[in-house]
């Protein structure tokens, strides 16, 4: 009954590490798309570029460290496949554009 409890746990934490890295991934993406739409407009694209990446790299590591909690490499691990996995979703519902619309 013990072991049943223990792999139950296991599975649940990995299973919201997995959902976490899915949130991480969703606004890492989903910023980065709101700011390549914004970059033609952008008085000074740099800044916003170089800002943006500071905030969202800002973010998603602090975010994976609190995943990870006191060193469980498993965690981790579900959330960069949440992560991927967000990232895989996004890419096929956001990109690539038909350009023909632009013109």
């Amino acid at each position: 009954m013990t072991s049943y409890l223990l792999n139950t746990t296991i599975l649940f934490t990995l299973a919201v590490a997995l959902i976490a890295g899915m949130g991480l991934g969703a606004f890492y993406f989903i910023v980065l798309w709101w700011m390549v739409q914004r970059l033609p407009q952008a008085k000074s694209p740099t800044r916003l570029m170089i800002g943006s990446f500071i905030i969202r790299m800002a973010v998603i590591l602090t975010g994976f460290y609190l995943v990870m909690g006191n060193g469980h490499w498993e965690r981790l691990a579900a959330a960069m496949l949440g992560f991927i996995i967000i990232r895989k979703i996004l890419t096929y519902r956001l990109g690539p554009q038909n350009t023909a619309d632009v013109y």
